[in-house]
């Protein structure tokens, strides 16, 4: 191990590495240093673009990707096991079409986190943080879209009618954090119709992707918009008008937000729901060129919010709501999206991955439900660069702690960064992910 500066970087190799120009290194050794990265030459970029399928709430892993069928009643559920593709591996009955996909993404069974509040874990685990803070990192969406620079459409979207978060207030983990807000992701809504809302126009009356044709007027409300804003939001207005303008005008923006050049059949196989349709949405905003997209089953992570969904936070009724509700609508629109991507060429040159904060209590409450749990959860990883069919961890037998190398937000985070296209240095230089190292097991 190399210690270069007080930044510590890990990659695969176990390799720690600094910015040299901070370091103050000789610029030969400086590259003989920097030569490789742990996924091949420095900067190289196996993923065009990343589709994050956010799972807000909790999901519970022992009721979906890692069933204990020989646990005690009281900790392994309901459900029976069902074989995937992936020899000896099982998931519950809920999930036969992931499972027959098995064979296209790698599933990881030892995720950790650091806390089991939803907003605190939210934030870490979409940042890398290493534990609850008051002001936190860049969202990892946020360093992909400074490092990819500008263009007619924004460079990070998070597919919610608003910021997400819980009943009190929202994820502070979601955009820029330390950068501040014009780090922030561009907010558009979609309804189980694939009608679509964009939250900074709500304050221009009547203003809606439906009157784009009309360009004067949307000019005339933006501007109205930046006019009343007060000195101090000034910057952010004149952000917002230029960015919601672009995208809105632009015939890429137009292109991509219409869903309804989609194809009946394709939106159908999404479902009509706002996560199938936020699914199919985030393709297409794939597909024409945005770098970093985030879809949101549900803006919170309550089940008693309806009109996204319902998110995953099932202390009351976990079996119920994942029997008839979660499990049947994440099976379908999941492996619909895995399907697309595949069919269009995407997936080779996408990184999708699909997780939430935390999963559930292995042993099941004295309502007969699940509550959080930080110690042991999922995450789904398909295309960009990742071998698929692959189970990477291992849980204890009840699901309770992983036996194998824990996977942290820092790794999840580092390795995105590195499929991106971002490597250490500039990592280091970004000042973010530090002691982060790569899931090596996914290549």
């Amino acid at each position: 191990m190399i210690d270069i500066g007080s930044f510590p970087c890990r990659t695969c190799e176990g390799l720690s590495r600094r910015t040299f120009l901070r370091a103050g290194f000789a610029a030969p050794f400086a590259m003989a240093t920097l030569g490789k990265s742990s996924l091949g030459t420095v900067g190289a970029q196996k993923a065009k673009s990343i589709l994050l399928v956010w799972l807000g709430g909790g999901p519970s892993h022992l009721d979906l990707f890692d069933p204990k069928p020989k646990a005690p009643a009281e900790y392994r559920g309901p459900f029976a096991t069902i074989a995937t593709r992936t020899p000896g591996v099982r998931f519950t009955e809920l999930l036969p079409k992931l499972a027959a996909r098995s064979h296209k993404y790698s599933l990881i069974r030892s995720n950790v986190n650091f806390n089991a509040g939803h907003r605190e874990a939210g934030s870490i685990a979409l940042t890398g943080a290493s534990s609850a803070t008051d002001i936190y990192p860049p969202n990892f969406g946020s360093i992909v879209a400074r490092q990819r620079g500008h263009d007619a459409l924004p460079r990070f979207i998070s597919l919610a009618n608003g910021p997400i978060g819980d009943g009190v207030g929202p994820i502070q983990g979601s955009g820029g954090g330390i950068w501040g807000r014009g780090h922030d992701p561009f907010l558009i809504g979609c309804t189980e119709k694939g009608q679509l809302e964009i939250p900074s126009l709500k304050l221009a009356s009547g203003l809606t992707p439906a009157r784009l044709e009309d360009r004067r007027y949307l000019l005339k409300e933006l501007e109205r918009l930046q006019r009343d804003a007060d000195s101090g939001q000034y910057e952010v207005w004149d952000n917002l008008r230029r960015r919601a303008l672009a995208l809105l005008t632009s015939p890429q923006g137009v292109a991509a937000l219409d869903l309804a050049r989609e194809p009946a059949k394709t939106r159908d196989a999404y479902g009509q729901t706002s996560f199938g349709q936020s699914c199919l949405l985030g393709r297409r905003l794939i597909e024409a060129g945005v770098p970093y997209v985030q879809v949101n089953w549900s803006r919170y992570v309550e089940v008693y919010y309806s009109f996204s969904d319902y998110g995953w936070d099932t202390h009351a009724d976990n079996f119920g709501l994942l029997a008839e509700w979660h499990g049947p609508l994440l099976d379908r629109v999941f492996s619909t999206l895995l399907d697309d991507l595949e069919a269009r060429g995407l997936l080779e040159t996408t990184l999708v991955i699909c997780m939430g904060e935390f999963g559930r209590t292995p042993r099941i409450n004295e309502i007969g439900s699940r509550d959080h749990w930080p110690l042991c959860y999922f995450s789904l990883w398909a295309g960009g660069g990742v071998q698929p069919g692959r189970t990477i961890g291992e849980s204890d037998a009840r699901g309770e702690k992983p036996v194998s190398d824990p996977i942290t937000p820092a790794m999840v985070g580092t390795t995105i960064l590195e499929l991106a296209g971002i490597p250490s240095a500039t990592r280091a230089d970004l000042r973010v992910l530090a002691g982060g190292r790569v899931i090596h097991e996914l290549f």
